[in-house]
């Protein structure tokens, strides 16, 4: 079953390109490839051929060695510069040994002897693009799974939580419908859109997040829609788009509202036809994916502004889906989530760090969180980042704010006296991002005084080799 299921993915989104200087074999192969659902293209030299793989997306090339002006080889190696993930099958009257090892060195996946026998053909054709289906579902599960979304990561239990976790389910199994997440910057969204996908009948397949705001126009639109070889500066080879590598799957689009006029035409263009072309390219793709869309802006004011496009919001907003700040969650979840994240980066940082006080406890649900769980997050990062002892205290956690009762001595821990010297201007200043800056400080120096040995700069600041690691992958010092 999942055997078939590929290969009728495999059938609707492949393209193949046939290159033999005989037009009988061009148009009996062809016949015959179209006949199992493929899109064939045709090209009666190597430089035609060459023209075609430059100007449009081909999953399998089919060529004939021996050529008047190009061999199969060189076409293939050709093919490869364009773009390197393509499949090549060889197929000659002059069967050379040598020829073949050279094929096959370059990715060539097959090889075939005229006469031709079109069942082999088909059968070596099916396989390969299976082959290559396979290989990339496989890349694009593997990106999402570590992330990979279920109910179980959404913690909560009151009656907002199990109304959003109900509404997932049931959005789930509407499989085709393009759902809008909306909400708070920080409530989980992308959190949300993984655990959709996981319910849903797509689940087996890859899940892609896009985050709008985080890329200009033109490299959003490669980013989603792909591109071709020469299409712009630096574009060295044809490149699929997450729509493409979501195939069957889900594309999550994040801060949808940041999308700039063009890109949201771009954008509905592709939802109401479910086609789309690469940049540079002329050929159109079809996609078989289900979009999610998120953002933490009024799309009604914006579209009142002229900002956002009505009908693009009609198009998205298909299933809308509000989620809760985390203040509407009450205090026993803001302490669940805490105790949860102060687990997790103890761990993570190998730290003895369990639990929170009982004043570091009082303090948390007392405040407001305007950046919702994000900032939670970030707050007991840097808490157990911090924290000499093994409780969280209301002192490690630093000023939060405005809360409803004033941030008394943690009577349940030792009073950390002022440091000698420190000096708070009256402006105050961004004490996390100075934190931030002396630790990094601190272990370049490390590093440089151990001659780049981890361990002997780990020992030097009084860190595990575990939490060492994670700050240098926190401040990306190689």
């Amino acid at each position: 079953m999942a055997t078939e299921q590929a290969t009728q993915i495999a059938a609707r989104t492949a393209t193949i390109l046939i290159v033999d200087d005989e037009a009988s074999i061009r148009t009996m192969l062809s016949y015959a490839l179209k006949q199992d659902g493929y899109r064939v293209r045709q090209a009666d030299c190597g430089r035609a051929a060459v023209e075609i793989l430059r100007n449009e997306p081909v999953d399998l090339l089919v060529s004939d060695l021996r050529m008047p002006d190009m061999s199969g080889v060189e076409v293939l190696r050709e093919a490869k510069s364009v773009d390197e993930d393509i499949i090549g099958i060889m197929i000659t009257a002059y069967a050379s040994k040598e020829a073949a090892v050279e094929a096959m060195r370059l990715g060539a996946r097959d090889w075939l002897d005229k006469p031709l026998n079109i069942e082999e053909l088909r059968f070596k054709v099916r396989n390969a693009l299976e082959h290559r289906h396979v290989r990339e579902e496989n890349a694009a599960l593997k990106r999402s799974q570590e992330e990979s979304g279920d109910l179980s990561r959404i913690i909560g239990d009151s009656s907002v939580m199990r109304d959003l976790k109900d509404q997932i389910r049931r959005v789930a199994r509407t499989s085709n419908s393009t759902i809008l997440l909306t909400g708070e910057s920080g409530t989980g969204k992308e959190l949300v859109a993984r655990a959709i996908h996981a319910q849903s009948e797509r689940s087996s397949r890859p899940f892609i997040g896009v985050n709008c705001g985080a890329l200009p126009e033109t490299l959003l639109e490669s980013e989603l829609f792909g591109h071709m070889r020469g299409a712009f500066t630096g574009a060295d080879s044809n490149k699929k788009g997450l729509i493409e590598v979501a195939e069957g799957g889900t594309i999550f689009l994040d801060e949808i509202g940041e999308m700039s006029p063009l890109m949201q035409v771009k954008l509905l263009r592709f939802l109401q036809e479910r086609k789309f072309r690469r940049v540079g390219g002329t050929s159109e793709i079809t996609a078989d994916v289900r979009v999610i869309t998120a953002t933490n802006r009024e799309l009604a004011a914006m579209m009142a502004e002229g900002k956002f496009r009505e009908d693009l919001f009609y198009r998205i907003n298909v299933i809308a889906l509000p989620l809760p700040p985390l203040r509407e969650r009450g205090p026993d979840e803001v302490l669940r989530l805490a105790k949860h994240f102060v687990d997790k980066f103890a761990r993570v940082m190998g730290k003895q760090v369990r639990g929170l006080s009982e004043r570091a406890q009082a303090v948390l649900a007392a405040y407001r969180w305007p950046g919702n769980v994000r900032e939670l997050e970030n707050v007991i990062e840097r808490a157990v980042a911090l924290e000499d002892s093994d409780t969280v205290r209301a002192e490690t956690l630093g000023q939060l704010g405005p809360i409803s009762a004033p941030a008394a001595p943690d009577r349940t821990q030792p009073v950390v006296a002022t440091t000698p010297g420190a000096h708070l201007p009256d402006s105050g200043f961004d004490l996390e991002r100075h934190v931030e800056n002396i630790e990094r400080e601190y272990l370049a120096q490390a590093l440089q005084k151990a001659g780049g040995v981890k361990v002997k700069a780990a020992e030097l600041l009084g860190m595990s080799f575990r939490s060492f690691r994670y700050y240098m992958k926190k401040y990306n010092l190689g």
